[in-house]
């Protein structure tokens, strides 16, 4: 045992473990306890608080892993969860799919039922350490993570971390698994085994191949309209910026379909806004840029006779069973190498992109124009979310940034640079948006940041456990929760699949229905917040304005809800 408090050598598994987790990098434990976490909170009160993360109660799961998502999408460093068991784990594998979705590294870990009876300290004791023993309990994320292992001595607590983290980090990134049984947790250390794990590095990341950037480059070269497709950049802005040079420089139109994360600041004379099919139109030249869904192959397929080149780390996104996207030429490498390449290889030509850049100015004006004129006319009772998403932008100012997740438009939001508006990831696991801002507020306190979801979003996320994050950590997020009363998204699906079905035509579409709506600021006064509802447009400024002087001068939270229209469209 140790002696004193404070020590920072490992004596037991436990200690090894938290040890190694600090030593990766990671700041950060969001956790859930259960009766498998004694080994690890003993091993917290021995350590120095300065060599092992600091531990988050998370009162539930899947807020654990959505935090760990939002802290690296503003941070680019990854971070750990800790879960109960199988039970625990069960209720992490939604953000789990999400985040392996996104290629977000996250250390996963959970605690694993006793495998021993009796004769050793970390033994069975309770009822429920039978019946929560799983045949293999990794069974559970397997499919969505880089890595899944189970540590079996105490020593391997440092090199388990360090080797998770490595293939966490290393790209395409991704979510890692690690379980943890009580007994390895408990045991002590071996005096004779050697505790220092072998310094590892993630892989450095890849230039693409020089001859298919010539090609590629020639193909640019050649083009009347060539157009980007990008859905994300990465947390420092590397890809932001090398988009925007290289789309600027030589006349290219870059839309960004089903956003994750934006990457254009929307002013930029190159921006052509969210929407693949207007984007596609008359494009004789596709550059897909780390792109998963850049297009919906029953409605925008470019024409055969339209050359496209994939770029990416994975450019062929091999965790996606079926994807069928057409590519004349793919290249692996990180993308803002592979842009800065085809920029080298286009400077050496000499191209008189004029013509390219007008056309796309004018696109850009057109757009813009007729996205004002939607925005007025949904300024109404109650109101649409074109409306909702403007006021949004208004307050974000410079360096705001806003989760949403079923909540705004992005074409209507002014984004001021990349990473400003992040939007839930394709694998569509509802509740991520607020606990992921959670993440980004603990990471940057001082930074206004904003989870704007939809009603049903709100309930999945579980608001309570939450709210109670927020106040108990002292996070000043706003939280807006638009309600139309309806799991919309699946409304428009049944209305699209079924125009001229019965579905479409009745007054109450089966299965769609959230009415009654619960009082949701309820659940967010309950934790303190400063909360208000919002019916009309014109009321939705001064609202904003009063959360953001909670906001400034009482380092609290705020919660809005607002009631908008239902529409077709979003």
């Amino acid at each position: 045992m140790n002696d004193q408090v404070g020590d920072t050598s490992a004596r037991t598994g436990a200690e090894s473990l938290l040890l190694g987790l600090k030593s990766c990098g990671i700041d950060y434990l969001f956790a859930n306890a259960g009766t498998d976490f004694p080994p690890i909170i003993e091993a917290l009160a021995q350590l120095d608080p300065a060599s092992v993360p600091v531990p988050i109660t998370v009162p539930h799961e899947t807020a654990s892993v959505g935090m760990a998502h939002g802290y690296y999408l503003v941070t680019g460093r990854m971070q750990a969860t800790m879960v109960h068991v199988n039970v625990g784990l069960a209720n992490s594998v939604m953000g789990v799919i999400n985040a392996a979705s996104d290629n977000i590294p996250v250390m996963v870990l959970s605690g694993r039922t006793p495998i021993t009876e009796r004769g050793r300290q970390g033994a069975r004791m309770t009822p429920i350490q039978y019946g929560q023993e799983m045949y293999d309990q990794s069974s559970l994320v397997a499919d969505s993570v880089k890595f899944h292992y189970e540590m079996r001595y105490p020593e391997q607590g440092e090199i388990l971390t360090m080797r998770a983290s490595t293939l966490a980090m290393s790209e395409p990134r991704g979510p890692v698994y690690v379980s943890l049984p009580r007994e390895p947790l408990t045991d002590h250390v071996p005096d004779s085994v050697e505790l220092a794990a072998p310094r590892q590095v993630p892989t450095t990341r890849a230039f693409p191949d020089p001859a298919a950037i010539t090609e590629a480059a020639s193909w640019i070269a050649d083009a009347a309209n060539p157009v980007i497709l990008c859905q994300r950049g990465d947390p420092e802005g590397h890809v932001a910026r090398a988009l925007s040079r290289l789309a600027n420089d030589f006349g290219i139109g870059v839309c960004e379909p089903f956003s994750i994360r934006n990457v254009m600041k929307s002013a930029d004379p190159m921006f052509l806004g969210n929407d693949p099919k207007a984007a596609l139109d008359g494009a004789d030249f596709v550059l897909v840029l780390d792109s998963g869904v850049p297009w919906i192959e029953a409605v925008h397929r470019p024409d055969p006779s339209v050359r496209i080149v994939h770029i990416g780390c994975d450019p062929q996104f091999g965790r996606m069973p079926v994807r069928g996207y057409r590519a004349d030429i793919a290249i692996t490498s990180d993308p803002a190498a592979g842009l800065d390449a085809l920029h080298a290889a286009l400077s050496a030509r000499t191209i008189d992109a004029t013509a390219r850049l007008e056309a796309i100015i004018r696109r850009g004006t057109d757009r813009r124009r007729t996205m004002a004129d939607a925005v007025a006319a949904a300024r109404t009772s109650p109101m649409g979310a074109e409306w909702l998403s403007k006021c949004v932008s208004d307050i974000m100012g410079e360096d705001g940034i806003t989760f949403s997740e079923l909540g705004i438009v992005p074409g209507a939001m002014d984004a001021r640079g990349p990473n400003r508006v992040f939007c839930n990831p394709h694998s569509g696991g509802l509740g991520w948006a607020l606990p992921a801002a959670l993440g980004a507020q603990l990471a940057e306190r001082n930074r206004l940041v904003i989870a704007c979801v939809g009603d049903g979003s709100y309930m999945f996320a579980n608001p309570t456990a939450c709210h109670q994050i927020a106040e108990a950590l002292e996070l000043p997020l706003l939280t807006i929760v638009k309600n139309n009363g309806t799991w919309n998204a699946v409304r428009r699906s049944v209305v699209n699949a079924y125009p001229d079905g019965l579905a479409a035509k009745a007054n109450r579409m089966p299965l769609t229905s959230l009415e009654p709506s619960p009082d949701y600021t309820a659940l967010a006064a309950a934790s303190r917040a400063h909360v208000e509802r919002v019916e009309h447009g014109d009321d939705l400024p001064a609202a904003l304005q009063r959360a953001l002087k909670v906001i400034a001068e009482e380092r609290r939270q705020a919660m809005i809800e607002v009631r908008v229209s239902i529409s077709d469209k979003y």
